[in-house]
């Protein structure tokens, strides 16, 4: 692995789905791009496949750790021109059937680890007057349904954050955005064929497209993020939601 000179991004949540292939779009336009997730087997591999990406394997639930390898990242690269927050923690399963104690864990993860993540580096990115803050989400941030008792909090929550983050730091030069995904992503870990997935997971017997349009690509999440965080600053975007073609909505 080389490392550019380039702009650095740090991206939380870098999975085999959405985050690899924000780690790619980021680095294919020269930023030294840190990844950050708990699987270190994973990252070790992306280091070695993309030029400029560097692995920092880390449990962003643990606040503490969180922000030694952000000391880590800081150190070792300098002061981040983008962050991008892709880690999720999520409960699936109605009120009575799943433990409450998972609520906070995922409020962690989703929110507080967010925060602390922003309170990091924005006294360098204010006194730059310069920077992008991007934190992915779904619609379980704007509605509450019976599966979702214990995300869409956590979620809602991120949400707002968000948008209190972008007032505030947006004059200052910062810019914040949300990027709502309004679809099923394939991501590999939930099987790999669509007897091994969960229903909402997979398309309808019904479905009249491909089995590939059910789906938003990563890639195609990974070229939303890159454009939110390289908008001109004076047509910033909060919040953009992005969905299949064939979605209905």
């Amino acid at each position: 692995m080389s490392v550019s000179d380039g702009p650095l991004c740090i991206i939380t949540g870098v999975g085999d789905a959405t985050g690899a292939s924000v780690v790619r779009k980021f680095a294919a336009n020269g930023y030294r791009v840190a990844m950050i997730a708990r699987n270190k087997k994973r990252l070790s591999a992306l280091e070695k496949e993309i030029d400029g990406a560097m692995a920092f394997a880390c449990d962003i639930s643990d606040l503490h750790a969180f922000e030694n390898t952000l000391s880590r990242i800081r150190d070792c690269l300098g002061s981040p021109q983008v962050l991008i927050h892709n880690a999720v923690a999520h409960t699936f399963g109605r009120l009575m059937e799943t433990d409450p104690s998972e609520l906070e864990r995922n409020f962690r993860v989703n929110t507080t680890a967010l925060l602390h993540f922003v309170r990091f580096f924005v006294p360098e990115m204010t006194a730059r007057g310069t920077g992008a803050v991007i934190a992915t989400g779904n619609t379980a941030s704007l509605r509450g349904v019976p599966n979702y008792v214990l995300f869409a909090p956590t979620k809602a929550a991120q949400r707002v954050l968000c948008q209190s983050l972008a007032r505030d730091l947006g004059p200052q030069g910062i810019h914040v955005g949300y990027v709502t995904v309004d679809a099923a992503i394939d991501v590999t870990w939930l099987g790999d064929t669509d007897t091994e997935r969960p229903g909402w997971l997979t398309p309808p017997a019904d479905w009249p497209h491909s089995r590939e349009d059910f789906f938003a690509h990563p890639d195609g999440i990974a070229e939303e993020i890159y454009h939110m965080a390289h908008q001109h600053r004076t047509v910033w975007a909060f919040e953009t939601t992005v969905r299949p073609f064939a979605e209905p909505w």
